[in-house]
């Protein structure tokens, strides 16, 4: 078992940890938290010791670290573990700024690093790649891409998120490099406040329609709101010269009701720790072939060219043009 420390105790870190704990070739090995009560409990209930962030970096038997800490510590986290040669899962993105992501490509370029977008891990999304790979219809065209949540968060998490297209569209962005198989060369977004006029007082967008262009004419449309009405809405769809593939949305159970008003079928799932869930176990079982001595799947590179998109998307809202990346 290699042994793992959590850096960051809040929502996306106890999937994490729950995940490694339960991960048969993953010892959790400490957690560390900037708040005190949050890594006492969450260390109590994996029976796993507080530790700081010196302990944890500079042990030499911890072989990897989970970066779900804010976003803000992405960067500087990953680059001290990398200098350690310990493996690295860090959420996403790498940074909210690119210049700065970039700085570092000489330490995590070589780093054995993980960046934490779960999609790539769906099994829905990996069976749709895996259609569009096999040829079954013909040769990839376009993408639509479908992303909303089920509701706004508090202007709290805004106001240090990065904004819409760095905290919620950058996993979109990186799904679009993934399935169209190459990179865009022009994005044009249009942003609006539709939802909470207090997300728009800090200056951020809740709702945007972004287009993807790729040098050899291919386009991802991806469609984004803080707010769907219906539950957390997920879906793709890819049109190729053959026909259309599609993953739909996913349902608390497969239960439908029929009767004389038509058929109705169960909710969709609430928000990303229910929908992901799987997706997430599969993440972390990636993490644990990466300590055995498997490469990353997505890396330092994928996460710089994601925050790419999102620049340039943001860029796109401010001057109404198409920016060239």
């Amino acid at each position: 078992m290699h042994k793992v420390v959590l850096i960051g105790a809040g929502r996306i870190g106890r999937i994490h940890a729950k995940n490694a704990a339960f991960n048969p070739r993953i010892e959790l090995a400490g957690v560390v938290d900037a708040i005190d009560a949050s890594a006492q409990s969450l260390a109590a209930e994996y029976a796993c010791p507080v530790l700081s962030l010196d302990q944890a970096m500079d042990d030499p038997s911890v072989a990897g670290v989970i970066i779900a800490s804010s976003t803000d510590t992405h960067l500087d986290y990953s680059v001290r573990a990398a200098a350690t040669g310990k493996a690295i899962f860090c959420e996403k993105p790498i940074d909210q700024d690119l210049a700065r992501a970039r700085s570092a490509a000489n330490v995590l370029s070589k780093a054995k690093l993980l960046l934490a977008f779960n999609r790539r891990f769906d099994p829905n999304f990996q069976a749709l790649k895996a259609r569009l790979d096999s040829g079954a219809i013909g040769t990839l065209e376009t993408l639509q891409i479908t992303s909303n949540d089920p509701s706004p968060p508090p202007p709290s998490y805004v106001a240090v998120s990065g904004g819409l297209f760095k905290d919620m569209a950058i996993h979109d962005f990186d799904m679009a490099r993934w399935l169209l198989g190459e990179e865009a060369v022009e994005v044009y977004a249009a942003g609006s406040c539709l939802v909470d006029p207090e997300i728009g007082k800090l200056g951020d967008v809740d709702t945007a329609r972004t287009v993807l262009k790729t040098a050899s004419g291919r386009i991802c449309v991806i469609s984004n709101s803080r707010r769907s009405g219906f539950g957390y809405d997920q879906r793709i769809e890819a049109y190729a010269s053959a026909g259309m593939v599609r993953a739909d949305n996913v349902t608390e159970s497969t239960v439908q009701v029929w009767s004389e008003n038509g058929a109705a079928a169960d909710r969709f799932q609430n928000f990303f720790l229910d929908r992901y869930a799987e997706a997430y176990r599969r993440e972390m079982d990636h993490f644990a072939d990466m300590l055995d001595g498997a490469d990353a799947s997505v890396g330092y590179a994928d996460g710089v060219n994601a925050l790419a998109l999102a620049e340039a998307a943001a860029e796109s809202v401010k001057t109404g043009a198409p920016v060239r990346i």
